[in-house]
């Protein structure tokens, strides 16, 4: 009984160390995800700083829409809100 307790004791363990493992973001699809948040953030920060500079919303548009092309869904680079 002793010998089936420790083994059903060590499946467990082992099960929910794969677990933990099978969730960590360490996956390919989820450190291409983290890239591509880090991207469209630098490029809003650039678009941010663009509208301190004075250069006026429009340019800042055409900046961040160039910035974000091909990275994010809809010509507002993940975000839209209203002006």
């Amino acid at each position: 009984m002793k010998h089936l307790l420790a083994t059903l004791a060590l499946a467990s363990v082992a099960l929910a160390s794969a677990l933990a493992h099978a969730q960590a973001p360490g996956d390919k699809e989820t450190q291409e995800d983290i890239t591509r948040h880090r991207a469209m953030a630098a490029a809003h920060e650039a678009a941010a700083k663009c509208l301190e500079s004075g250069k006026g919303h429009d340019a800042c548009q055409k900046e961040l829409q160039a910035a974000c092309k091909n990275l994010a869904i809809g010509k507002y680079c993940g975000m839209k809100h209203s002006h």
